[in-house]
């Protein structure tokens, strides 16, 4: 990174705020409620309200999955779009850069409740977004939405929910559709994994989730096959399997750790 760019991004920083905005009572789409939900978020700029009192140069910025608000404070991003001249000028625009539910310095499993967080989806992110900008900030318009990846999705949920609340949104590296495939899978895996097994263990009690490795109660030859009962020999040494269709390689089974 060159000195200016440096400095430019170092200014940036400075001019702008951060702080948390606490949501209490927050219902959940599930029928969850958290006493208290936690936004933390910066800002950049400065908002400017028209005649009629309506905030006109506004934007929220949403990150994708993994990743918080202070990732667009990076050389690649703000030193592209914040600085004179540039789309997202902060002298002229007014930035809105949340953590989101489970992110950054936000509500999320891992600040102790872990496998009993309430289950949060989409739409909960983009009401808690939404609680943000209007009550926590006293933002009543945006003049843009915008979003990658995860945030992409959000931003299409925003036009959908939102529409009268901005005059527009960009949608970055997704599309508005249900994810499918390999995502939906890791996503589905992450999150079952982290919840209750036939054992009675959690992710709360940093045990591996050893239970949703395929067994059967023999086999037949008996060989070190780790969904066998009957199986021998250490987890680590026990080979890798094709599933019966051929398609589905399932690892060795873990070894639990306390």
């Amino acid at each position: 990174m060159s000195p200016a760019i440096f400095l430019f991004l170092a200014a940036v920083a400075a001019q702008g705020d951060t702080g948390s905005f606490v949501i209490h009572n927050f219902r959940f789409a599930s029928g969850e409620v958290l006493p208290e939900l936690r936004l933390h978020y910066r800002t950049l700029g400065q908002p400017r309200p028209d005649a009629a009192g309506r905030v006109r140069n506004a934007v929220l910025v949403l990150h994708g999955t993994g990743g918080s608000g202070a990732q667009f404070l990076s050389p690649l991003f703000a030193g592209e779009l914040y600085g004179a001249g540039q789309p997202l000028d902060t002298a002229t625009h007014y930035l809105i850069l949340p953590d989101n539910v489970g992110h950054g310095r936000s509500s999320k499993p891992s600040d102790g409740l872990r496998a009993r967080f309430p289950r949060y989806a989409y739409e909960d992110m983009v009401t808690a977004q939404y609680r943000l900008v209007t009550d926590g900030l006293h933002v009543n318009h945006l003049l843009l939405v915008m979003g990658t990846s995860m945030g992409c999705m959000h931003s299409w949920l925003w036009a959908e929910r939102y529409p009268d609340v901005m005059d527009g949104v960009v949608p970055l590296a997704c599309f508005p559709t249900q994810i499918a495939g390999r995502n939906r899978m890791w996503r589905k895996m992450s999150s079952t994994t982290s919840r209750p097994i036939p054992t009675g263990r959690t992710a709360s009690t940093r045990r591996s989730p050893a239970a949703y490795v395929p067994r059967s109660s023999s086999c037949s030859p008996p060989v070190a096959h780790p969904w066998c009962s009957n199986a021998s020999g250490p987890p680590e040494t026990r080979p890798m399997r094709t599933s019966p269709a051929g398609s589905t390689r399932v690892s060795p089974r873990p070894t639990p750790t306390t």
